[in-house]
């Protein structure tokens, strides 16, 4: 199973930018960039509890798990 992360299309619905987003939420752009590209093996839940009061959202919109072959 893939973990595939929807940061991106979150913040462009909830028009709000990168830098934006990781100052309010503590983090550094680059942490903030690698996490919308999926290239991180971990998040810890206090981050993505910030994640999602700033994005007014859930877990779910942000992660998705997808079958893999």
């Amino acid at each position: 199973m893939e973990i595939i992360v929807r940061l991106d299309v979150m913040m462009a619905t909830r028009k709000i930018k990168g830098k934006d987003l990781a100052a309010r939420i503590g983090i550094t752009e680059q942490n903030l960039s690698l996490l919308k590209s999926g290239k991180v093996k971990g998040i810890r839940f206090e981050t993505l509890a910030k994640i999602c009061k700033e994005l007014e959202c859930q877990p779910g919109d942000i992660l998705e798990a997808a079958e893999t072959d």
